[in-house]
């Protein structure tokens, strides 16, 4: 919806049919074709919606959906012959509104109950807008630290102390990690600490046919992480 409460469609209409008024030389109706009677230059009626490319979304803020409104411009009589002309002419000079000339389909007019006529079809772009979610408040001033790094370094053992080679140790935080040695010892670097609110830093542990998670302390300087087998 729009800041005046329109919907995408009524404001696509209410905008070409300004345009229109503005290219006549006189108000265009919204309406069906009109036939007999008083009936006498043009009428604008929504004849279909297409779908449009739309643009992948990404984070919070979701692109809108986007949409093509084909309106049917039609004469209603004699009259509406030159309007249509002002029409075609200002369309084609300023290019504000792709006009197709293929309205002159029979069964479109029977469907209408109406004889053929001139006609234009007119495609414009129009969209649905999702609202911005509201970005929460700032209770507090902003305070920009800069956060120690250090390096986890420690072994890998099994049972009875057996160390273990080829283990994969990754640090879940960053997704950083490495491998041990044939002593079961690694080196991993890059690991943050804020001092100020210590936390242990968890350690993803696969290899061997085991996927294990260890909470550490990265104060810590000599690590020593034991992997028991799973139990049957």
């Amino acid at each position: 919806m729009t800041t005046d409460g329109r919907g995408p469609i009524e404001t696509a209409t209410a905008e070409l049919a300004a345009w229109l008024t503005s290219a006549a030389g006189e108000p265009v109706p919204v309406g069906p074709p009109r036939t007999g009677g008083d009936a006498a230059g043009l009428t604008l009626w929504p004849l279909e919606l297409r779908p449009a490319r739309q643009t992948r979304s990404s984070g919070v803020v979701r692109e809108p959906y986007r949409f093509t409104v084909r309106y049917l411009l039609c004469v209603t009589g004699p009259a509406g012959l030159p309007r249509l002309d002002r029409v075609l002419t200002t369309a084609t000079r300023e290019g504000s509104y792709p006009v197709v000339l293929e309205a002159g389909d029979p069964p479109l007019w029977a469907a209408f109950g109406a004889a053929p006529r001139p006609a234009l079809l007119i495609d414009v772009p129009a969209q649905v807008d999702h609202p911005t979610p509201a970005a929460p408040p700032v209770r507090q001033p902003l305070r920009l630290r800069h956060l120690e790094v250090r390096t986890l370094t420690g072994r890998v053992v099994g049972p009875e102390d057996q160390p273990l080679a080829a283990m994969r140790v990754e640090l879940s935080a960053t997704g950083s990690a490495t491998r041990t040695d044939t002593d079961g010892r690694f080196h991993l670097v890059g690991v943050p600490h804020d001092p100020e609110h210590p936390s242990p830093a968890r350690l993803r542990l696969t290899g061997r046919g085991l996927v294990l998670t260890a909470d550490v302390d990265p104060g810590e300087p000599d690590l020593v992480i034991v992997c028991a087998p799973p139990t049957r």
